[in-house]
């Protein structure tokens, strides 16, 4: 059937998207009518969709290819005229970002939980990229969520499930679907960003590298690209191949969940280069030798270094962190002349600096970086970026993370995540401190005094908005810092996130164990919120 049916519907009242789009537990997203609700709630919110072209795919997670097929359904009777589809239904974040730019797309619906993780009783994600190719703005969500609360029928055409392996168009009603291979136009985009040639002599020199895919989106992107293009030996990719429950592992690139990768490293025969990312590509973790190197700093040492790299030859226009990221950047951009600008967390207020021209790079501590070459954190290309770095400067990656450190100084940098903590606790801490906040400053907590406290509000300087309530800081006179946050990327209870760093310049300061820096701030983080009474928590879930 080619005619478009009409299926009646009730809404669902929880379809609220978040920083990165609407994620629950997979059971959820299998209620009857909730993925057509949401998909169909995007698709009301669209103006100009009448044979227009979507770019769709996603992590390869559970319910994925599920999803995709209904997506193309509603896609087709809502009058898109082209639908371009990762094969095998996939696409990773920054690919997806690629893909959209490229085309000149309205947007696209990318599946996804990103880091979170996944398979039957794991978790799943929808999320809207504008045609800019970043996510949906705050304005557009709110939009999506509106239209949702009050949806009464979708619009589909009814039709079996296309071939998503094979390369090819098919015609969905009056739609064609584009099957795309998921790497090339992205690896093509690589091309021009990255001097390959010259990684490729440091792979053929004998440099030994470990990328762990995770069992995620990126191992074909890596696969093709580190051992097909550049070539690495083969088995430089592990556990390449995208699996619907990550192997049941949980798809996050930090050393508690990548384990493996970050013992390797710190082991007698460790390669001289270590990497990861996550379960869309979007994050990444960089290891050198005996040497994790936080997403802060790693940041500022690309900042610092992106010259060296043909989509950088020119300098950076400015750069920007996310509020709890390091101010590890912001020295570097002092240092260029160049502006640093801080962000609420979320990748969409990175993406008005960069389409206003007023950054090149950006970061986020929680593993995400990226440059104006696509809309989204992009974890292989942070990965090819270092490579093109080490191949340019001759350095071992922890001599020059120490080299970096004797120029700029040191943020030690550590996060202290307590996941699925009550919500009404959760909250109640929040508040509690928020009430405290103007009578803080001068006041001393073990050896800091503290110098600032306040809520971070941003004003965006290229379209006037405020973003209000994202995060308490509290400053230290000593050059150190404290932050709070409850996350909005869980799918269950709260996360409370507690973001630490000091500031070290001294030579002999400068390779010191972190959490022997921190332990004075995480102390005064811990009584001035008074994490474990109001918690129950007395150690943190995760820290990284």
């Amino acid at each position: 059937m080619t005619t478009p049916t009409t299926v009646a519907t009730t809404p669902f009242p929880d379809q609220k998207p978040g920083t990165s789009g609407l994620r629950k537990k997979v059971p959820v997203f299998r209620q009857p009518n909730y993925v057509e609700n949401f998909v169909q709630a995007i698709f009301d919110t669209l103006p100009d969709k009448a044979g227009a072209t979507l770019v769709l795919g996603g992590d390869g997670r559970f319910l994925n290819r599920e999803v995709v097929q209904k997506t193309l359904r509603l896609a087709a009777g809502n009058g898109f005229g082209r639908v371009l589809v990762g094969r095998g239904g996939l696409l990773s974040t920054p690919a997806a970002s690629c893909v959209i730019r490229k085309a000149q797309a309205l947007g696209g619906i990318i599946l996804s939980a990103s880091h979170n993780p996944g398979g039957p009783e794991g978790d799943f994600g929808i999320k809207f990229n504008a045609a800019n190719g970043g996510p949906a703005p705050e304005s557009l969500t709110n939009a999506i969520f509106e239209r949702a609360k009050a949806l009464t029928e979708y619009r589909l055409v009814e039709a079996p499930d296309l071939d998503l392996d094979t390369l090819s168009d098919t015609r969905l009603g009056g739609m064609t679907v584009t099957v795309i291979d998921p790497v090339a136009d992205y690896a093509a985009l690589m091309r021009t960003l990255i001097d390959f040639d010259a990684v490729s002599r440091l792979f053929a020199s004998g440099f030994r590298m470990r990328f762990d895919a995770m069992s995620a989106v990126t191992g074909p992107y890596a696969t093709a690209i580190l051992e097909g293009m550049l070539g690495a030996p083969k088995g430089t990719v592990v556990n390449a191949t995208p699996k619907e429950d990550f192997g049941g592992h949980h798809p996050d690139p930090n050393p508690v969940h990548c384990h493996d990768l970050f013992d390797l490293m710190q082991g007698p025969d460790a390669p001289d280069f270590g990497a990861a990312s996550d379960g869309d590509g979007d994050r990444n973790m960089i290891v050198a030798p005996g040497l994790f190197v936080t997403p802060s700093d790693s940041l500022a040492l690309l900042a610092a270094h992106a010259h060296r790299a043909p989509g950088y030859a020119g300098g950076l226009a400015g750069v920007a962190r996310s509020m709890p990221t390091s101010r590890a950047a912001d020295r570097v951009a002092a240092a260029l002349g160049i502006k640093a600008y801080e962000t609420p967390t979320g990748w969409k207020f990175f993406g008005n600096l960069l389409d206003a021209g007023l950054i090149t790079l950006c970061g986020e501590e929680s593993a995400g970086t990226g440059s104006n070459h696509v809309r989204e954190k992009d974890g292989l290309w942070a990965v090819l970026l270092w490579l093109n770095i080490l191949a340019a400067t001759g350095e071992r990656a922890d001599a020059l993370v120490r080299a970096h450190w004797q120029t700029y100084g040191r943020d030690y940098y550590a996060r202290h995540d307590y996941e699925e903590v009550d919500s009404d606790a959760a909250n109640g801490l929040m508040d509690a401190l928020r009430q405290k906040l103007a009578g803080l400053p001068g006041t001393r907590i073990g050896d800091l005094t503290v110098s600032t406290a306040d809520e971070f509000a941003y004003r965006d300087p290229v379209d006037g908005s405020l973003t209000e309530r994202q995060g308490i800081r509290i400053g230290f006179a000593e050059d150190a810092r404290a932050v709070f946050r409850l996350s909005g990327t869980g799918t269950a209870g709260a996360t409370l996130r507690v973001y630490l760093e000091r500031y070290e310049n001294a030579p002999d300061r400068l390779d010191l164990p972190v959490a022997e820096v921190l332990a004075s701030v995480v102390a005064a983080a811990r009584t001035l919120a008074e994490i474990a009474p109001r918690t129950g928590r007395p150690e943190p879930s995760v820290v990284t």
